[in-house]
């Protein structure tokens, strides 16, 4: 068999998304026509990479059909721009693939990254379809991810300047007016443009998220509701990344004015100020520039130079505040566990990983963002596998050593807990205090990783590579639908918060508890939004029709911390860290015989590990 294979016949699922006839689609140019001949040896992950750029699409043409009425700005910003990124961290991850086997695609990936969108249909990546001769085709009026203009462009959405201020709301609609930015800072040299302009679009992308809380919201939400929910969060972001724009410009050799002043936003009818009434000031910038960290970037994307202002000395308090404190002898025993059945399963597997000892430490997040540095703007624990970063792939955390003394691979992640009393080592550094996470980091008390059994039938092996998020790192803004937060204390365990850090009695550690899906749907190991493919068990541990019952995951952590208020879980700068957005990760990759063991062992009602 040749040692190259053609992928220019793309199968099912790289080819062509169509959508109704006279519907707006998005747009991308074709990639597996660009590739030239794929080494064998990577073959496999190439295509899975192909295929996850059609489902990409297909999640952007789901919400641009979601949000048809909305203007141009709102579809830049909230549908091409986080697709362009998605786009260029795979695309990524397929030029490493070449490179790992000696050759380099046939070219430049990157330039294929800008999506546009545009009356027909929508494109995919099998360029044999027979829809796909238009796919390069400028559109006529649409908005693209990467303006033509000058770097301004990157703000050219302007979340809210013009007819798109209301990112889709009716004319008399509420929305959400931020002073500009791009015209109150100085001449950006060259070598702080690409930063600077990656904020300037966080900010604009910020705003529009603002806007889709108050839309949801509601048009009777009073004064004080709108404050807590929507302006206060804001402000907070945006003093993050008004921040990190000083200091950027400030490690440039330029002064700014203050930059804080213009954090605080407000509420107006059909028109919520962007980043750039004017061009960029030096026309020089990367419109392209994602938002949230480039995989390619040099070591001075993550800054390490001189400390920054904190949020709360430039911004406001971040959060948590006492109110997010409850004592635990107050909270009334509510655990509640279905008995288990006949045929149910008893045992338990657990891996010994111990409790990051080595400091393994980053703000990737490999399931959600792959391919992207920081893509998580907090910092995560890891035990397990010594590979994982926003850069692994299968074949590396396969190959990788780990902390586990039973040869288990798998990847445990989850936000670090923080005492805010403390100066952390990364104040000056995305993830940390770049991004409004800000104390010194705890390494838990310990850290037990259990594998449990269902209460009404025995459990199947979960497959290699499956991964599973459990709770919602962003259930502050979102709501609770996804929130899985469990917090208790030592010796109290029978007592749980879900949106409050409990005071532990001195003597009494605090308590993680991160429980993971039960139900795996049979097939995926993943899916679009990483949580349809797996689901919790109801009330009395049965699965739903169509899937079947795995070994359940539960993440604990224990801390040795003072009691009362000071401790805050790293978050997204808008989530306040606020307990509720407890959110942990994993990716099994339990060796077949491993994994064989630990169901045996829970099937047959052993204690193993």
């Amino acid at each position: 068999m040749s040692a190259d294979l053609s992928l220019s016949a793309a199968p099912a699922a790289a080819s062509r998304v169509v959508t109704a006839g006279g519907a707006k689609a998005v747009d991308c140019p074709s990639v597996a026509d660009q590739l030239g001949d794929v080494p064998a040896a990577v073959s496999a992950e190439v295509q899975r990479n192909l295929a996850l750029l059609d489902t990409q699409i297909a999640e952007a043409n789901r919400r641009l059909a979601d949000n048809r009425a909305r203007d141009s700005s709102f579809i830049r910003n909230a549908i091409l721009s986080p697709l362009q990124d998605k786009r260029r961290a795979t695309l990524d991850r397929i030029t490493i693939a070449f490179g790992r086997a000696g050759q380099q695609p046939g070219s430049n990936l990157r330039d294929l990254a800008a999506c546009s969108v545009r009356t027909g249909s929508a494109s995919g990546q099998n360029p044999s379809s027979p829809a796909s001769p238009t796919a390069s085709a400028q559109p006529t009026a649409e908005p693209t991810a990467s303006p033509t203009s000058s770097a301004g462009g990157g703000n050219g959405g302007n979340a809210g300047n013009g007819d798109g201020g209301n990112a889709g709301n009716g004319g008399a609609a509420r929305t959400v007016a931020c002073p500009s930015v791009a015209d109150r800072l100085p001449e950006v040299p060259a070598g702080a443009q690409r930063a600077v302009q990656r904020d300037l679009d966080v900010l604009d992308r910020q705003i529009a998220q603002a806007n889709q809380r108050l839309s949801r919201l509601g048009a009777r939400a009073n004064s004080n509701q709108v404050r807590a929910a929507v302006l206060t969060p804001l402000r907070l972001a945006r003093a993050v990344v008004l921040n990190r724009i000083t200091l950027n410009l400030r490690r440039a050799g330029v002064r700014t004015g203050n930059l804080q002043g213009l954090a605080n936003c407000s509420l107006g009818d059909a028109g919520g100020g962007g980043q750039n009434p004017t061009p960029n000031p030096t026309g020089t910038g990367d419109p392209t520039a994602p938002p949230t960290g480039d995989p390619s970037a040099s070591p001075s994307a993550s800054p390490t130079g001189s400390a920054s202002p904190s949020p709360t000395a430039t911004g406001g308090a971040t959060g948590p505040s006492p109110d997010d404190f409850v004592d635990i002898r107050r909270v009334q025993p509510n655990v509640n566990r279905p008995a288990v059945q006949q045929n149910g399963s008893r045992g338990t597997f657990v891996s010994n990983c111990g409790r990051n000892e080595n400091g393994h430490h980053n703000s990737d997040n490999v399931i959600v963002a792959p391919g992207v540095t920081n893509g998580a703007h907090h910092v995560h624990d890891y035990v397990g596998n010594l590979d994982s970063s926003g850069f692994s792939t299968n074949e590396s955390l396969a190959a990788a050593g780990t902390t586990c003394s039973n040869g288990d691979k798998s990847t445990h992640y989850w936000p670090v807990l923080r005492l805010q009393n403390r100066q952390g080592p990364d104040a000056d550094k995305p993830g940390g205090g770049l991004d409004g996470n800000i104390g010194q980091i705890v390494r838990p008390a310990s850290v037990t990783l259990t594998l449990r059994g269902n209460p009404v039938s025995k459990v199947v092996a979960m497959p290699r590579f499956l991964r599973i998020i459990t709770g919602d790192a962003k259930s502050f803004t979102n709501g609770t639908t996804n929130a899985n937060a469990r917090w208790t204390c030592t010796g109290f365990e029978n007592r749980q918060l879900r949106d409050k850090y409990p005071i532990c009695p001195r003597g009494s550690q605090i308590v993680r508890l991160l429980q993971f899906q039960s139900c795996w749907d049979g097939s995926n190991i993943d899916s679009a939004n990483h949580r349809t493919h797996v689901t919790f068990a109801a009330a009395d541990g049965s699965c739903p029709e169509g899937f079947k019952a795995i070994p359940a995951l539960e993440q604990r952590i224990t801390y040795n911390v003072p009691p009362g208020p000071g401790i805050a879980l790293d978050s997204f700068p808008e989530q306040l860290h606020k307990p509720v957005t407890d959110h942990g990760d994993f990716i099994n990759v339990m060796s077949d015989d491993l994994m064989n063991k630990a169901v045996n062992c829970i099937n047959t009602g052993r204690r193993c590990g």
